[in-house]
């Protein structure tokens, strides 16, 4: 599991420090001015502004605990929790499910780089899983006598 010690953990710090700039600004707009958003019916806004909020902290937990058990090495663990964190991103394309938000251009373009942000903690993670999964000629068992 040593194969990632001391890789990746700048671009990890860029793509999640990005992130957390992007959703922070996103969900705490989402959750001040929630009704300019596209409502799910039945679903009073104060309650849609109240999940949105405890999302973000949730989503954000997660990658507290990522970014942790990765610098600690444990990096199976690490990638189960950024997968999660990447969701506060990825899952911002949802309004579009329900109408196109009718919200400044500022607020709009951060639907965006909340996505761009789950998406390249994705790559990451790819990256990450494919690094650790890597068989090196040296790994491999040779069948042959």
């Amino acid at each position: 599991m040593d194969v990632l010690q001391g890789k990746g953990l700048t671009p990890l710090r860029v793509i999640l420090g990005f992130s957390l700039l992007s959703t922070t600004l996103h969900y705490t707009h989402n959750t001040i001015r929630v009704a300019d958003y596209p409502q799910l019916p039945g679903v009073p806004a104060v309650v849609a502004g109240v999940v949105v909020a405890f999302g973000w902290v949730l989503f954000t937990t997660f990658g507290y605990f990522g970014y942790r058990a990765y610098t600690q090495g444990r990096y199976p663990r690490a990638l189960a929790f950024l997968l999660v964190y990447s969701l506060a991103g990825m899952i911002t394309l949802g309004h579009f499910l329900t109408g196109v938000p009718q919200i400044p251009a500022f607020w709009f373009a951060t639907i965006f780089t909340d996505s761009a942000a789950g998406l390249a903690l994705w790559v990451f993670l790819i990256w990450a899983w494919a690094t650790l999964n890597r068989v090196t000629s040296r790994d491999q068992v040779s069948t042959q006598h």
